[in-house]
This record gives C-alpha cells, structure tokens and sequence, in this order.
C-alpha cells in the first residue's frame, strides 16, 4: 500500500463534480485511517482486509462529519436557494457515504464488522447529543470539550479492538484516543490562531471556566461579538495553553507508541505523531532516539 492508497479509493466514492461545485465535504480523516491501517497490519487474522476496513471506516467517518456541518435553522435572502442547495447535498452525500461501508462489507462477507460500525455509530449519536445538550444549557467546561471531541473522533476506531490481539488489544483503545486527543487540539490552536471558530471552541469554555463573573456574563450574553471573544482569547492565553496542552499530549502518544513490540509499527507510526509535536512547541533534537 501506498502513502494514500486508502484516500484514493475513497476519492472513487467522495469525488462528485455536483458536490464539488454546490457545496463543501469534511477533510478526509487521513491521520486516524493511517493509524489504523498500519495496527491492522500487524494483526494477522485481519491484516488481508487491512485496506477494506480502513476505507469503510474512512467513508463512515466522512458520511458523520459531513451530517455534522448541516447547519439548522432557516435560510433567508438572496443566498437562500444557494445555502439549501449547499445543504442538501451535505445530507444526501453523508447519507451515501455512510452507505458504502454497508455495501462493500457485505459483498466481502465481513458481517461482524457492518455490526460492531453500526453500533458505534448509534454510540457516537448518543454521545453528540450529550455533548449539545450540555453546551446549550452552558454546562460545558474545557476539559469535557476535548475529552467530547475525541470520543467522537476515536468513536468507530474504537469498534476495531476486537480485531486485536495481546499487547495490541491493551493499547489501542488508549492510543486512538490519545491520537484523537491530539487531534482536536490540533484543531482548537489553528482556530484560535487564525481567529476562526472564536464562539464556541475551546477557549470560550476555557474562559467561562476560568474566567471573571464579569467576562463570563458577557461571553454568555455576546456570543456572537467576534471582537469581544478575540478580547477575552487573548486576555486568558488561549493559545498557549492550547500548545502547552497539545504538546503535553504529544509527548505522552510518543511515549504509548514507544510500548509496541513492533519496530516497524514504531517507525510508521512516528511521522503521524511529528505534526502534533511540532505545533505544541519546541522538542529536543534526541526526542525520537528514545523510541530508536
């Protein structure tokens, strides 16, 4: 298998000229696929279905992330055939993606894996619903944000512990969670650099957490007041402490990968943790010779 092989078997089912055009998709899960296409390698029951089960789970992951940029509420104005057109693609292209895994799983007689998805998927649900019933109600606080984000990213990885054996079934509940850890606050300091997202990320929890009575009654009251946001991010250090966490994190997925018996797993795993350490901050020059 190539660098992208799994990616590019899913452009068969994710590349449509009417999407393109009309509306936005999701970024492809890349790192997680990765992740779990190179621990299935070394599972010999299921690494001859290594490349199937990444990319089912690559195009249920697509179908899920692409329902959850529907946006709800009406749609006003001059740009309102445009935006329902947007998002009727968005549902009808989730649904079809989320439909494929069905299918190809099925043809291979892979039955086990159409269920243990199908219930992760009912899981992920129950978890989102969680998760918006406490931001509405403003019961969130930082930490849970994060630990909600990567459940929902680790969610149908997690389905695949089954598959695994010894040492392998131990660590990779813990390691696709860490890995999804990382990735939401990946996420979180690129917004919060780019002022994108500023209502509702991580820092608006972090601050009405953290913050004054004052600064959180006008967080709650001007949610939408993108320069008061941007005020009170910079105020409370969002962005450090979005590196500090994210690089604390790093080094503690480089420390869980350096616990697999294999060198090889090791070494493929290394370049998918390198883009989180270099974001959350300097590393030492030495810090991958311990994993040597």
């Amino acid at each position: 298998m190539t660098r992208y092989r799994v990616e590019q078997l899913a452009h068969k089912y994710t590349d449509h000229d009417m999407i393109s055009l009309h509306t936005e998709l999701p970024g492809f899960p890349s790192g997680r696929i990765r992740l779990l296409h190179a621990v299935l390698s070394q599972q010999p029951a299921v690494s001859s279905n290594k490349e199937l089960l990444a990319l089912v789970t690559s195009l249920v992951q697509m179908g899920l992330d692409t329902h959850d940029m529907v946006e709800n509420g009406t749609i006003e104005g001059k740009d309102g055939m445009p935006a329902m057109r947007s998002r009727q693609l968005k549902v009808l292209a989730g649904d079809y993606f989320s439909s494929r895994f069905y299918h190809l799983l099925s043809q291979a007689g892979q039955i086990e894996a159409v269920r243990l998805l199908s219930e992760a998927i009912c899981e992920l649900n129950r978890i989102k619903m969680s998760a918006y019933s406490k931001m509405k109600q403003l019961k969130l606080n930082a930490e849970e944000y994060v630990h909600y984000g990567a459940e929902i990213k680790s969610g149908l990885f997690l389905s695949f512990t089954g598959f695994m054996h010894g040492l392998y079934e131990r660590l990779w509940p813990e390691l696709v969670e860490r890995f999804s850890r990382c990735e939401v606050l990946l996420q979180e300091l690129k917004d919060a650099e780019k002022e994108a997202r500023l209502n509702g990320g991580w820092g608006f929890w972090h601050v009405m957490q953290e913050g004054t009575e004052e600064d959180r009654r006008a967080l709650a009251e001007h949610r939408e007041d993108h320069g008061l946001i941007r005020q009170l991010m910079e105020k409370y250090g969002v962005a450090e402490k979005l590196g500090g966490l994210l690089r604390q994190s790093a080094l503690q997925l480089r420390e869980l990968v350096g616990r697999f018996p294999s060198d090889k797993l090791v070494r493929d795993l290394q370049p998918l943790i390198e883009p989180f350490l270099a974001a959350g901050g300097p590393q030492p020059a030495t810090a991958w010779k311990e994993l040597g």
